[in-house]
């Protein structure tokens, strides 16, 4: 492989303001979120105008960009208002959107003629003359197909302009159907469908054979407990930064527009700090990997996978037992703010800090707090209120706001978790 040795960008996904927040405090250099339509994470809380113009207004003071996803494949129907969103989204002031059909991407050309635009992998860019279309036709980057090996992107730097741009996902969720694309008949029958090949396996009836018991056919179907024959493990290369940094790609993106403030915090300050580290020097990095392995856990995720990165996946890239998330802590809160304690009616001159409560936390009860720099701090809740200052013994009610003391002077966004035995 060629090494390149391009300024690399950590792109993070939000789900809310709140958490738009989160990824700026936390390390992204710039941050993707979806509007209230044209975005495939219609289950998402997604952006209001109003929460994309404070959201964008904040990551700019902070010197962080903001990328708007686009990227539903359009029906007949969509493109009238395609024209109306995208006349809305003037006043935003986004660095980007991110489009994967091309009849979307005329309609953002013809609107924003100087804003970059990116290619969402949903468009399926799986080789250098597919990025060099896109440039073509103005395309400032190009996300890859998840199913593209790290020397096949890096093969794929070397043939396109020195100005066009490559994304890649290096961490999350991953299903069957990478970049939108079904890979059962490849895997079952060695006939590509993405390649014009489909034998529609999708369609065929199956059964599970239990090897000692030829014959006996027992049904796949679904009970209280589900089926799990295509649950991927979750994408991980934080143990690989070292080659991502030199493949040529110019921004390493995460996974995870449904997730909590607790993952994007989790996530963006150790894949920040693994950057920062390996800039600085490759040993300080080698040095500080079990940190990194230690720290990316602490978030809810299935087991880890490199995907594609090294070659084909096997039968161990897939959990067949279960379909839950591995989850060592619980997300408490954020602190929001603070306020001297007299102000709510309490007569103590101390400081309590806010917080939208998420999670039940007691009186006594030793926390962790994440602190922006990567560092971890354990501290003993002493005091809890509610808005009136009436004193409490728990927090029992999410999204209740709480005023508390932990006895330690806090930031604004610091996270509070606490560890499950």
């Amino acid at each position: 492989m060629i090494e390149y040795n391009r300024k690399v960008e950590l792109l993070i996904p939000a789900s809310s303001l709140e958490v738009l927040k989160v990824a700026v405090t936390y390390g992204a250099d710039a941050v993707y979120v979806g509007g209230e339509v044209f975005s495939l994470r219609a289950k998402a809380k997604n952006f209001s105008m109003d929460d994309l113009k404070e959201g964008v207004k904040f990551a700019h003071e902070h010197g962080v960009k903001v990328y708007i996803t686009s990227n539903i494949l359009a029906h007949n129907d969509d493109l009238d208002a395609a024209y109306k969103y995208f006349n809305e989204l003037k006043d935003v002031h986004m660095d980007a959107l991110i489009i994967s059909d091309p009849a979307i991407f005329t309609i953002a050309r013809e609107i924003f003629p100087d804003l970059d635009i990116h290619v969402s992998t949903q468009a399926n860019n799986t080789n250098y003359g597919t990025f060099n279309f896109w440039h073509k036709l103005g395309a400032k980057r190009v996300v890859t197909a998840r199913e593209l090996s790290l020397e096949e992107i890096n093969e794929i730097r070397g043939k396109i302009p020195e100005d066009m741009e490559i994304e890649t996902f290096i961490h999350g969720a991953m299903c069957i159907s990478y970049s939108g694309r079904c890979l059962l008949s490849n895997f079952l029958t060695g006939r590509d469908a993405n390649q014009g090949a489909c034998t529609h396996p999708c369609r065929w009836k199956y059964s599970v054979v239990e090897e000692t018991r030829p014959g006996e056919y027992m049904p796949v179907y679904e009970n209280e407990r589900g089926t799990y024959i295509f649950n991927s493990k979750d994408l991980c290369m934080i143990e690989h930064i070292p080659d991502l940094m030199k493949s040529g790609i110019d921004s390493l993106k995460i996974e995870g527009r449904m997730k909590t403030a607790l993952y994007v915090a989790t996530v963006a300050r150790t894949y920040r700090r693994a950057i920062d580290d390996y800039l600085e020097s490759e040993e300080k990095y080698l040095a500080n990997l079990d940190y990194y392995r230690d720290e990316i856990t602490k978030c809810t995720y299935r087991q880890y996978t490199t995907g594609f990165f090294y070659g084909k996946p096997t039968e161990e890239t897939q959990i067949y037992d279960s379909n839950t998330y591995n989850k060592t802590y619980t997300y408490l809160g954020m602190i929001m703010g603070s306020i001297n304690a007299r102000e709510i009616g309490v007569d103590k001159d101390i400081t309590l800090y806010e917080i939208e409560q998420r999670n039940k936390f007691s009186i006594s009860e030793e926390i962790e707090i994440m602190n922006t720099d990567g560092t971890n701090s354990f501290v003993k809740v002493l005091d809890i209120y509610d808005e009136n200052g009436v004193a409490m013994e728990s927090a029992p009610h999410p999204k209740q706001k709480l005023f508390i003391n932990l006895g330690k002077e806090l930031d604004k966004f610091n996270i509070l978790r606490r560890k499950e035995m």
